[in-house]
This record gives structure tokens, C-alpha cells and sequence, in this order.
């Protein structure tokens, strides 16, 4: 796997290659190294500041993995939306993670790590003045949904059926008014707590 580091702080980009180069991966090349000419790489390793589209047609088939350095919560979504984005990771996130989302780049699965998401909570029912809450059941089904899981892959991992993951996506969405899994990952990113500098 040919990983191209393109980070805002040096200092991590460093840091995040000699881990890399550490844990087995051979081809880990930093953008400030001049890559060669020809580079293929399969995974950028990018934060908003320097996700451009540019990038992105000069390596059309790379899988990009965000690492958020402090992008404002509200400007998420956008960042999903306008870039094709495959994962995001925090940058306080265990480094096992990091082994863990390019793995699921590779396999062609969607990834973000659980510290990177705030579960949503649906605001008060103005019908009941309740406020309905998200069980811990659907905090970990909106998690999987996160991580880019099928109902049967997320039935596998919680040990439920595929009928009982769909009977919760069911509750999620009423209880959030959404209606398609994107719009989940978006309202769940969207929801993320803002980070001090």
C-alpha cells in the first residue's frame, strides 16, 4: 500500500510516516519529499487544509483519509460533501486506529473512528415535551453506520439479527428525522463537539 502523507503540520506529517514505517507500510511518501513523478499512491493522508481538489484529479483512484486537525464541527459535512472522502480520523486517536482505518480503505469500506463521532441526540419532541433519547444499542448501530457497515455486517458485530438492525435504523431515523444513512453520518459529524486550540 503506497500512502501519501499531505499535512498541514509537519510535525505530524513526520511523526504519522515514521509510525507508519514502523508498523510495516514500505511506501509511505510525504508531499514536502518531492514524490516521484508517477506517483500511484492508494491512500491520502490529508487535513483540511491542504484538501484540495487538485490533489484529488492528480490521484483520482486514492482513497482519501481525513485527519482532523481542528475542522469546525458545522464545516464537516460540507468537507464530506464537496470531497470524496473515505474516513476521517482524529489526531488523538490510538495508532492502532489508524492501522485499523486504512485496512478498511483497503477493503473499500467507509471509516470513522468513534472518537471522531458525537452520537447525535434528537431534540425535544415538541408533541410530548419529552426529549427522546438514543439507547446505547443505537449509539453502537449509528457507529457501525459510521464506519461504513452493511445491516448484516453490523448484525455480526453486535450479535443481533439483520431484522432487529433494521428495526433500530428504523427508531434512529424517526427519532432524528432522517431518512438515508448519509444523512445519519451527516447529522452525526455535524453534531461533533468543538475542539479548543
Amino acid at each position: 500500500m503506497t500512502i501519501l502523507i499531505d499535512l498541514g503540520n509537519q510535525l505530524m506529517a513526520e511523526a504519522l510516516s515514521q509510525l507508519l514505517m514502523r508498523a510495516g507500510y514500505d511506501h509511505v511518501v510525504r508531499r514536502d519529499w518531492a514524490p516521484a513523478p508517477g506517483l500511484i499512491p492508494d491512500v491520502l493522508l490529508v487535513d483540511s487544509t491542504t484538501l484540495r481538489h487538485e490533489l484529488l484529479i492528480r490521484h483520482p483512484q486514492a482513497k482519501v483519509l481525513l485527519i482532523d486537525t481542528g475542522t469546525k464541527p458545522e464545516d464537516l459535512p460540507a468537507l464530506l460533501l464537496t470531497y470524496r472522502i473515505h474516513g476521517i480520523l482524529a489526531p488523538y486517536a490510538e495508532p492502532h486506529l489508524l492501522q485499523k482505518a486504512l485496512t478498511a480503505l483497503a477493503e473499500g469500506q467507509i471509516w470513522t473512528d468513534n472518537g471522531s463521532v458525537k452520537t447525535p441526540h434528537s431534540e425535544s419532541d415538541t408533541r410530548t415535551g419529552q426529549t427522546s433519547r438514543i439507547t446505547d444499542r443505537q449509539q453502537e448501530i449509528i457507529a457501525c453506520i459510521c464506519q461504513g457497515l452493511s445491516d448484516k455486517q453490523i448484525a455480526e458485530r453486535l450479535a443481533l439479527s439483520p431484522h432487529t438492525v433494521g428495526a433500530h435504523l428504523n427508531r434512529i431515523y424517526c427519532r432524528l428525522g432522517v431518512t438515508s444513512r448519509s444523512k445519519l453520518m451527516a447529522l452525526t459529524l455535524d453534531r461533533l463537539p468543538a475542539r479548543s486550540a
